[in-house]
């Protein structure tokens, strides 16, 4: 497991947040003990295509396989068993970037489609306090929402902390998406 990985679930951890993590298919068959760390750690394991191609290029049965070979990946990874019905029946597009049709076909199978309202930019080059100074800019003026963030960043993995405790001091509060059927254990869902 990479160190920025380690870094991001012990932030989480520690101050009692749970995320959505929606995986790419290739790196959760590259790090399945990643996956169900996550898992078990109470995180939404969510999915986001095999290899992040923009899929508005792509044919939508091309798309299609593209997403279906990324669930299979990630419930491998989870359960030791290839199947496109999703445990969790979230999708987020890559660059959220996509074609009527393959949405379309999303929506008839049940899979809610995710965006986000802001972001760090962390596919950008930069230290973890100007990260932190721009994501805590634009939560001051958005005030609310779903915040993108890429896990296996460095610098994102060093900014988390930072940026988690910002949220707790003031007075924000982080929300768990899970999916409606969700299992719960002593009244928490998983």
């Amino acid at each position: 497991m990479a160190a920025a990985d380690q870094k991001i679930l012990a932030a989480l951890a520690q101050e009692c947040v749970r995320a959505t993590f929606f995986l790419l298919g290739r790196r959760a068959a590259e790090h399945p003990e990643l996956v169900r760390r996550m898992a078990a750690q109470g995180h939404t394991v969510a999915h986001h295509t095999l290899t992040h191609h923009n899929l508005k290029y792509m044919k939508p049965e091309a798309a299609i396989g593209e997403i279906d070979k990324g669930i299979a990946a990630v419930e491998t990874a989870l359960h030791g068993t290839a199947t496109t019905t999703p445990t969790t029946s979230f999708f987020r597009f890559p660059y959220f970037e996509m074609m009527p049709a393959t949405l379309e076909t999303l929506q008839k199978r049940g899979i809610a489609v995710f965006g986000a309202d802001l972001w760090a930019s962390d596919w950008n080059h930069m230290t973890p306090a100007q990260q932190l100074k721009l994501l805590t800019d634009r939560l001051q003026i958005a005030r609310k929402g779903i915040i993108l963030l890429h896990d296996p960043k460095a610098q994102t993995a060093s900014m988390l902390p930072a940026f988690l405790r910002y949220l707790r001091d003031n007075h924000y509060r982080a929300v768990h998406v899970v999916p409606a059927d969700a299992k719960t254990v002593s009244g928490k869902a998983h």
